[in-house]
């Protein structure tokens, strides 16, 4: 049986996990009556409900052809810039990539990423112009755009002479002319075999393979997966990682030994030379490591991983309701839930504060970081966490801060406000124009720390039309003061429960986060003042009685639907002397110092 191992890239929505799903069916890895879930792959819940795809996974599918079978292994990648920690090792598994292209959107920043990361291991990618039955489809320009990004990122002339499919992943055929409207997915199948060379490994030598992911199981410990480099693995038998400096990490048993059949991991007695496969057994080795042989001293070579370039502090929550709603609230727990996450997820970094009360979780980007908060809070954490804030490093020049390139789709009306807003972030427009269909394509090389908090202020603008795509760029000269959030907040002066008569009379002064009824407390934020300074107020006030009958006056409060943020929003929006209380039920924002007196000390502290 032939093997070909290949990973899908593509941008995030341009269809890479409905394309597998198709590639499955035609294959016959499911079969005729099964129930399959939309979008197979993607597993997790936060994966299932953004419609994204943050964990690489391995699948494999048989493809029968003219009395043979060839297995191909697929590894469907995720497709966002936060993510992309994962991305660079998987590449280092495959052979080949398929790189997924929507027919209307073209190349985009994350394409360009992740291509640049195939292109330097020397992998020669299949292009896939997906998505050609879409009404606003430019096939044959799109496959011009791809070919210039191979150009700009010095691609070999053997890679530049790539094939080309057309497809529609959700339809489930490819042809290889841009008119096609039928058939199947065999063209694909038969160029991954074609064009994908067989793995180039050892099969004599001893057994040596480098971890690329890590995964958890509640009845066996860590799996760890990787493709075998040399030699051939069995079940039971000794084996030991090694770290990049070759220093001997751990040494033990290959417990079990687990190979990709279809969406299941099955548990088989050896694996060969090439295999994708995942290990359990070992209770120390991670991502990076090499697991071998003990005869072995050589580590095998591992990619570098980009630098994190956000930080976020998680504190325990010390707020006057903390406890109520989640179970997990001490600092240790904490601890150790982010250092578990650390172990798995190469991306991430985390340091603990000299009070051990705080952790500063370091990461890609501010999606990456609102995922994790969003996974512990469903698993019952409640956490008290800072603004984020870019990491600073000491260059030749003085200070350096991350900057990154922001693609940005608009309809034209709103370019204008747009580049203002940019421009007020310190971003440089670097390219500017028509994408059809009345939009326009903005570039842009801004700081990272002018565009913390921008998206949703973006999608305002836009009317939620815009499109913004980030990926970090470089780290660049210091680029001085940006300016925040231009309005103060509404801070609570009492704790109970808000009341509507109190809440009707400080409508006028801006907006509302808070209904009647909510329970609050001392330095919790209540709403946006329309001014810039905070104003504290009382939501608690009742009407005073008197035996005096009114005229009409007492008709029903009406009041206006309060604002109500997402983690993301929440995150975004505070200032550097607030924090967000995040609870498996509420998500709160508060001041970090709740007692008025204390704050004046602090700002006066600060200001001094």
């Amino acid at each position: 049986m032939g093997l070909r191992n290949v990973a899908i890239i593509a941008h995030v929505d341009h269809g890479k996990t409905t394309l597998v799903d198709q590639l499955f069916r035609q294959s016959g890895t499911f079969r005729e009556n099964q129930r399959v879930e939309e979008r197979a792959m993607d597993s997790n819940d936060l994966e299932k409900e953004r419609g994204i795809t943050i964990l690489a996974k391995c699948t494999s599918v048989e493809w029968a052809h003219g009395g043979d079978t060839t297995r191909i292994n697929i590894v469907d990648t995720p497709g966002h810039a936060d993510f992309g920690g994962e991305v660079e090792r998987i590449l280092s598994m495959v052979d080949g990539v398929i790189l997924l292209v929507d027919a209307a959107e073209g190349p985009m920043p994350q394409t360009k990423f992740v291509t640049g990361k195939a292109l330097a291991l020397g992998l020669r990618p299949i292009v896939v112009v997906n998505k050609v039955d879409r009404s606003d489809a430019r096939a044959d320009e799109v496959l011009d755009e791809v070919f210039e990004l191979f150009m700009a990122l010095d691609a070999s002339d053997e890679q530049l002479d790539f094939p080309a499919l057309f497809a529609s992943g959700r339809g489930g055929y490819a042809g290889l002319s841009a008119d096609v409207r039928s058939g199947d997915l065999t063209p694909l199948f038969q160029k991954i075999v074609e064009h994908v060379p067989a793995p180039n490994t050892d099969a004599n030598g001893p057994f040596k393979m480098l971890a690329t992911l890590l995964d958890r199981d509640n009845f066996l410990g860590r799996i760890l997966t990787g493709r075998i480099a040399s030699g051939k693995l069995s079940a039971n038998m000794p084996i030991r990682a090694l770290d990049a400096t070759g220093k001997v990490v751990e040494e033990g048993r290959a417990s079990k030994v687990f190979a990709f059949r279809g969406l299941e991991r099955v548990p088989v007695e050896t694996a060969e030379a090439g295999d994708i496969v995942a290990i359990a057994g070992l209770s120390a080795a991670t991502v990076a490591n090499t697991i071998a042989e003990p005869t072995v001293t050589e580590p095998l070579d591992s990619q570098p991983i980009d630098p994190p370039t956000l930080a976020m502090t998680f504190a325990v929550n010390d707020s006057p309701f903390a406890g109520r709603e989640g179970s997990k609230v001490t600092s240790r727990m904490i601890r150790d839930r982010l250092l578990r996450e650390a172990e798995g997820n190469v991306a991430i970094r985390v340091t603990e504060s000299a009070d051990k009360d705080s952790f500063e979780v370091a990461g890609r980007g501010e999606l990456q970081l609102g995922v994790l908060i969003e996974t512990m809070r469903r698993e019952g954490f409640e956490l008290g966490i800072s603004r984020p804030r870019v990491l600073f490093r000491d260059g030749p020049g003085g200070r350096e801060e991350p900057y990154e390139t922001v693609v940005i789709d608009v309809d034209e009306e709103h370019s204008g406000t747009v580049v203002e807003k940019m421009a007020h972030r310190k971003g440089e427009m670097t390219d500017m124009r028509p994408s059809g269909g009345g939009k326009t394509r903005l570039t842009f090389i801004a700081p990272s720390r002018g565009l913390i908090g921008y998206h949703g202020e973006f999608l305002s603008d836009t009317r939620g039309t815009g499109i913004m795509n980030r990926l970090f760029d470089s780290y660049g000269p210091h680029k001085g003061q940006i300016s925040g959030r231009q309005n103060g907040v509404l801070i609570s002066m009492e704790q109970g429960e808000a009341v509507a008569y109190a809440l009707n009379a400080l409508e006028d002064r801006g907006i509302l986060f808070i209904s009647p009824g909510e329970p609050l407390y001392q330095g919790m934020v209540i709403g946006e003042n329309a001014k810039p300074q905070d104003l504290e107020v009382n939501p608690l006030k009742s009407k005073q009685l008197t035996n005096f009958r009114a005229s009409g006056k007492d008709d029903a409060i009406r009041l206006t639907p309060p604002k109500r943020m997402t983690l993301e929003q929440a995150i975004a929006y505070i200032d550097d002397d607030e924090l967000v209380e995040v609870t498996p039920k509420s998500i709160r924002i508060r001041k970090r110092f709740l007692d008025p007196h204390e704050r004046k000390r602090e700002s006066r502290k600060a200001a001094a």
